[in-house]
């Protein structure tokens, strides 16, 4: 799969692309959620936060990876996109209690964007870093 990603680099789309899916989720009134106990017992709902921008930040950083020129460090931008990730996941809860029917504010929710962010961040380092 890594020898697809370093022959086909499609820039910043996927990225642009999971954005919107991310924000087209972190949008849905509360009444569309399921509503599982067991999935509530396994904090699923942070599984999701962690891949979400995870992910995220991790096709930013690809899209990085494939405008950088020779010999530029990913460092910074790594940096960047990981904290970027985490105020637009701050933002998005304070989205979801002004705005969005059934949702609140989530301290825990915003731990999760943060971790996902700098899983992210550190996967893309590993794999991009070097290139």
């Amino acid at each position: 799969m890594f020898a697809f990603l370093t022959k086909h680099r499609p820039g910043y789309w996927p990225a642009l692309v999971w954005f919107i899916l991310c924000t087209i989720l972190l949008c849905l009134p509360g009444s569309r959620l399921p509503k599982y106990n067991w999935l509530s017992e396994i904090q699923f709902d942070k599984w999701v936060h962690i891949g979400l921008f995870g992910i995220l930040v991790l096709l930013g950083c690809w899209g990085f990876w494939s405008r950088k020129k020779t010999g530029t460090s990913l460092e910074l931008p790594i940096l960047l996109l990981a904290l970027s990730a985490t105020a637009y996941g701050i933002w998005m809860e304070y989205i979801q209690d002004w705005y969005i029917p059934n949702r609140s504010f989530d301290v825990g929710d915003i731990a999760a964007d943060a971790i996902g962010s700098f899983l992210g961040g550190w996967f893309a380092h590993g794999r991009f870093h070097k290139k």
